[in-house]
């Protein structure tokens, strides 16, 4: 009897086979597929399948001459990288990247630093009005601006008028970046102040109290804590302010019937593709210039997100 009971005991204690745990790993990652199933069901159909199109067009041209759809490999990105058009549209939104994100991103950080300081009375409304211009949706945001530019109407015209003269023309060729970059500095500036707030309150309390205690100053405080503190929501605003100046095409778009002799249809990368493909009936080059931008942007972004991860080490 004691025997048995020894056996059983042994039985019992004995540690689990490999086949076990082998067992209980695959339903654990059975189990585990079922809730990322759906997921990834959605992310291939949303976001691979419609990447995979793209590139599958770029590798095909329609024959005008000789009709149908033929293979032709890497022609369009050769034609691509040789045109003019693309490279005159990349120029003018690299321009536009280069002078308007900094602005954008100092005047958000500097709102960002006044919101969150002491000093400033009635805080909380002042971030609402400051955020409130990215609630708007962007169709209305700029018809609303387009309406003041207007050289026949609007603010613009009153303004002439008032002074007799036609040196405020917002929509003339030598403007019409610049008008472009106050409208979307206009609606982003509240976007990035957020991102910007947010990180500052989370630095804890402890160090604005050392700050104190080693007799630093407002200046002082804010270069030595608050932005370190905000590097890493520097970067990420960074990443996506470059990645909107990318993608412009809202804003161009809608002013185009305002100055259809100022804005082209290749006024900016995606205006160009956006015009080849509904505009040209060219679906294979329109995908290749879509690929193009999007790499460029990826690489930009990701050498402008790598560098900030260094410099925060």
């Amino acid at each position: 009897m004691a025997e048995s009971m020894a056996h059983e005991s042994a039985r019992q204690v004995r540690p689990v086979s490999a086949t076990g745990r082998n067992r209980r790993r695959a339903s654990q990652d059975g189990k585990g597929w079922i809730f990322v199933g759906p997921f990834l069901a959605v992310f291939a159909l949303t976001f691979l399948a419609p990447i995979g199109y793209a590139i599958y067009l770029s590798l095909y041209r329609n024959q005008a001459f000789f009709g149908g759809k033929v293979f032709v490999g890497i022609d369009n990105y050769t034609e691509a990288l040789r045109d003019p058009k693309f490279w005159e549209a990349f120029g003018r939104v690299a321009a536009f990247l280069v002078v308007q994100v900094p602005i954008m991103l100092i005047l958000a950080l500097l709102a960002a630093l006044a919101i969150d300081s002491a000093r400033l009375h009635a805080s909380g409304f002042f971030r609402i009005v400051i955020f409130l211009p990215y609630a708007v949706p962007g169709v209305v945001a700029v018809l609303m601006w387009g309406y003041i530019y207007g050289d026949n109407f609007g603010l613009a015209a009153n303004l002439n008028d008032l002074f007799g003269t036609t040196a405020i023309q917002p929509l003339s060729a030598r403007w019409m970046l610049p008008s472009i970059a106050n409208i979307v500095t206009w609606e982003f500036v509240g976007y990035n102040m957020l991102i910007f707030y947010s990180a500052l309150r989370t630095v804890p309390g402890e160090l604005y109290e050392a700050a104190a205690i080693d007799g630093a100053g407002t200046f002082r405080t804010i270069r030595a804590v608050k932005l370190p503190a905000l590097r890493g929501a520097i970067v990420i605003a960074t990443i996506f302010s470059i990645i909107g100046s990318f993608q412009l095409f809202n804003e161009p778009n809608i002013l185009r019937t305002l100055a259809p002799n100022v804005i082209t249809t290749y006024y900016t990368p995606n205006m160009y593709a956006y015009n080849l493909s509904f505009a040209g009936q060219q679906f294979n080059y329109s995908a290749t210039i879509a690929i193009v931008m999007g790499v460029i942007t990826a690489i930009i972004a990701y050498i402008v997100q790598l560098r900030g991860s260094r410099e925060s080490l």
